[in-house]
C-alpha cells in the first residue's frame, strides 16, 4: 500500500509521498515514489506513483528514456502544456499495460499502477491531475483542490476540514504533514521516508524539497504538539446533556 497526495493553491503546489512498499508482512521496502522533471525557468512537473512498484518503475523508465531521446519522439520536455503532459504520461501507462498486461494476467495480476501529476510549464497556470491505471484522467479544480492515492482515508478528513485554494503554503504543508502522521498511525502499511515538495507559482524551480525520515526532528514534534492539541481540544467538548 502507500499514501500519496498534491494539492492545487492559489499561491503552488504541495506533493508527499511515503516509501514504504509492501509483498507481504516479511518483506518490506522502501523507494521513493516522487519523480521531479525540471528545467529551472522553463517547467517543473512532479510525477506520484501509487500500485504495482514494477509497472510505475516502467513508466518512468519509458518517460525518462523519451525525455533523453530529445525531438525524435514526444515527451515531457517538449509538452507544450501539463494536458499534453498528463497525455504523455498516459500513453507512456498503455504501452507498458499493452506490452506486459497479458503476461501479467497468466498470474491472475492486473496492472494498477496510477499517478498524481502536477506542476507548471512556461507562462501556464498551475496544474494537478489525477491519473487512472486505465489511463484516463482527471483535473482539479476550485471544487476539488486535491488527489491523494492509495490508503487515503485516514489522512482525509483533516484535509478535507483544513485546505482550501487559498490557504497558504505553509499551513497546507502542516496539514499535509499531519494527514501522513494520522495516515501511519492507523495503517502499518504506510511508512516513512516521506518525501515532501513544496512549489510556489512561477518561480518554475524547486527551491523547497525535503525527505522525511524515522526520528526527524520536525515531524517528531509536530506529531507530538497534533496529539497534545486533540485531547485538549476534545476535553473543551460540551459534555451530553441526557
Amino acid at each position: 500500500m502507500t499514501y500519496c497526495i498534491g494539492v492545487l493553491l492559489d499561491q503552488g503546489l504541495i506533493f508527499a509521498s511515503d516509501s514504504r512498499t509492501n509483498a507481504g508482512m516479511d518483506n518490506i521496502g522502501k523507494f521513493s515514489k516522487m519523480t521531479v522533471f525540471e528545467r529551472p525557468g522553463d517547467r517543473v512537473i512532479v510525477l506520484l506513483s501509487s500500485g504495482n512498484l514494477a509497472g510505475t518503475q516502467a513508466v518512468i523508465g519509458v518517460l525518462n528514456q523519451r525525455c533523453d531521446a530529445g525531438d525524435s519522439t514526444p515527451n515531457l520536455w517538449g509538452a507544450r502544456t501539463m494536458f499534453d503532459a498528463a497525455m504523455l504520461v498516459s500513453d507512456a501507462m498503455r504501452d507498458i499495460e499493452q506490452r506486459d498486461g497479458a503476461y501479467l494476467q497468466e498470474s491472475d495480476i492486473i496492472f494498477n499502477s496510477s499517478f498524481i501529476l502536477g506542476g507548471q510549464i512556461g507562462n501556464e497556470r498551475l496544474r494537478l491531475f489525477r491519473i487512472y491505471s486505465e489511463g484516463n484522467f482527471i483535473e482539479a479544480g476550485i471544487d476539488t483542490p486535491f488527489f491523494q492515492t492509495g490508503e487515503t482515508k485516514y489522512g482525509k478528513p483533516i484535509i478535507d476540514r483544513v485546505i482550501t485554494p487559498s490557504t497558504p503554503l505553509a499551513d497546507a504543508t502542516k496539514c499535509v504533514l499531519v494527514s501522513f502522521d494520522l495516515t501511519m498511525r492507523s495503517n502499518l502499511s504506510v511508512g516513512m521516508p516521506i518525501d515532501l515538495m513544496c512549489y510556489e507559482l512561477d518561480s518554475l524551480k524547486v527551491d523547497h524539497q525535503r525527505r522525511l525520515d524515522n526520528g526527524d526532528a520536525y515531524f517528531t514534534a509536530l506529531s507530538r504538539d497534533w496529539g497534545d492539541g486533540m485531547k485538549q481540544a476534545f476535553r473543551h467538548l460540551p459534555d451530553l446533556h441526557w
